[in-house]
């Protein structure tokens, strides 16, 4: 079979945080009546697994795909184990709770979890949009663990303000949260393990309060992290760390450029719209919101049918 370029059906996330952004940004489509923190635009966790949406393999997951086609996709005939990306979009209409996902290490002396590596490419920010990212210069462990006790986790971040098109690291053991009214493709490790430490002592609409993992987080945190050394990159090679490299594009109306096989990449847009195709025929449109994979011995061509930017994801 001839691969082609693959598109996804979202699997949403309804969070506390979260908001209706999604649909008015990118069109996607789910209720008014509950609020959408992420869009998971490209998954193989055991209990979420992407459904391709397009094409002669529409309905199978990214997986069963992989697994019939490896070189073909990957480009790799021995490629095994699960896809070793996963893709978001969030909506944060309110602030995270404050959290950290465990790197290899503090998993193997815990005994569980998953390491997670991401980062946030700010598509929209409000005025006054921030990030949190590490600890303050100095903060150890036993202070932090004390400011979670009296409430006060969050004065012990690095605040950051944020605007669209800059792309910040997290690598795993950064403690960090994401402030109100932003809107942000988050790219990672295949990995769900979240020590969620603080919350800001919310509520959900049955008056609970949300799981914490403080014993767990304190161990995930790596606390000699210089936060004031972490990348903010805007433009070219955003990320290049050993888990995965992300590229951030940009092509004018009515351009087109060729793509030629080489590697398993995944396309993220974040404004624009267009085609790729091989021939006329077989088409596969594209607009802002959408994920698509090129598969490694996919040759073809990109147009662009409005200025389009979006970001091009390697591992």
């Amino acid at each position: 079979m001839k691969l082609y370029p693959l598109k996804f059906k979202a699997i949403y996330k309804e969070r506390i945080w979260g908001g209706q952004k999604l649909c008015s940004y990118f069109n996607k489509d789910f209720p008014s009546n509950i609020n959408i923190g992420e869009s998971w635009e490209l998954a193989d966790l055991p209990n979420d697994k992407s459904i391709i949406a397009n094409g002669e393999l529409a309905g199978q997951t990214i997986a069963e795909a992989i697994a019939k086609y490896p070189k073909e996709i990957m480009g790799d005939a021995n490629f095994s184990g699960q896809f070793p990306l996963l893709l978001k979009l969030l909506d944060a209409e309110e602030k995270l709770s404050v959290q950290v996902h465990p790197d290899e290490q503090s998993c193997k002396r815990m005994g569980k979890g998953e390491p997670k590596t991401e980062c946030w490419y700010i598509i929209a920010a409000g005025e006054d949009s921030v990030i949190y990212k590490g600890l303050k210069k100095g903060v150890t462990k036993e202070q932090f663990a004390k400011s979670i006790a009296d409430g006060t986790a969050a004065d012990l971040l690095n605040r950051v303000p944020v605007k669209a098109g800059q792309c910040h690291f997290i690598p795993a053991g950064t403690v960090h949260t994401i402030g109100k009214n932003n809107m942000i493709a988050e790219i990672q490790t295949p990995s769900d393990t979240t020590y969620r430490v603080f919350d800001f002592n919310r509520i959900d609409v049955a008056g609970n309060t949300r799981q914490l993992h403080i014993e767990e987080a304190l161990e995930s945190i790596n606390f000699d992290i210089d936060s004031s050394q972490l990348p903010v990159t805007t433009s070219g090679r955003l990320v290049d760390s050993k888990d995965f490299k992300i590229d951030k594009a940009e092509q004018p109306k009515d351009s087109q450029i060729s793509i030629l096989p080489s590697q398993m990449k995944v396309y993220v847009f974040t404004d624009g719209s267009g085609k790729i195709f091989e021939t006329q025929k077989d088409k596969t449109d594209f607009s802002a919101g959408d994920c698509v994979l090129i598969p490694a011995d996919y040759e073809g061509t990109m147009q662009f049918i409005g200025d389009t930017k979006y970001l091009i994801i390697t591992i």
